[in-house]
């Protein structure tokens, strides 16, 4: 059954063009970090300094629009980044970018490489359907604080992530929930690039079908579908 993703109209409405495309991969092989997955992780690493040619990553256009759709949705994007912001200034630094497991390498090199929020979200955790809401406030965000777990919630307006259990990622991308993220046990996954106006739908598409070409080669006979940008 083909997972279901929405986007509200208070979304759309605080932020036209926004546009996602989703990877749904079924049968998928996930472990420890690898020598090859950290080498994905090194040449996006590459490829980002290029693209930038000395830039600081908020100032390429793709992340100042998200910048500028964080604000309008309350947050303060210098405190709480993007994901892909994040994760370039990361890859910047002298640590560069962490190890997790292979499939979060490998979208991460994605997200890294094309300067695009990349997600990927455990299909067997999500319950129902997903959906890109402003939130009310009263919606559980389950997380862990301290080694302990811990329920937070969002703010009012804040542009989350939810499925029919509760927030999977606060601020739009900016922090997955551990409940839906993707472990070494994980076999069937989706991943989620999200992408604002001047990134075009190509450039869009091009992210995915590297990202599923990636798949394809760490999970022969993995079933793969890129569901179309929306």
């Amino acid at each position: 059954m083909t997972l279901s993703l929405t986007v509200s109209d208070e979304v759309r409405d605080l932020v036209p063009g926004f546009v996602h495309l989703a990877v749904e991969a079924h049968g998928l092989v996930n472990g420890p970090s690898t020598a090859e997955s950290s080498a994905l992780l090194d040449a996006a690493a590459a490829r980002l300094a290029e693209r930038l040619d000395g830039r600081a990553p908020h100032e390429d256009p793709h992340m100042a629009a998200w910048r500028a759709a964080y604000t309008a949705f309350g947050s303060k994007p210098s405190r709480t980044r993007n994901s892909a912001e994040a994760l370039a200034r990361r890859a910047l630094a002298d640590g560069g970018l962490p190890r997790i497991n292979v499939l979060v390498d490998l979208y991460n090199a994605i997200s890294v490489a094309h300067l695009i929020p990349v997600g990927g979200e455990d299909l067997d955790r999500i319950r129902g359907g997903m959906h890109l809401v402003r939130a009310t406030g009263s919606e559980p965000f389950v997380t862990v604080a301290g080694g302990e777990e811990t329920v937070e919630h969002p703010d009012a307006g804040e542009v989350v992530w939810r499925d029919d259990e509760g927030v999977t990622c606060r601020r739009w991308n900016w922090r997955q929930g551990p409940r839906t993220r993707l472990t070494e046990e994980s076999v069937n996954a989706v991943f989620l690039l999200e992408s604002l106006a001047p990134m075009t739908t190509g450039e869009l598409e091009a992210a995915g079908t590297e990202l599923a070409e990636s798949l394809e080669k760490l999970s022969p006979g993995a079933r793969i579908t890129i569901r179309p940008p929306h």
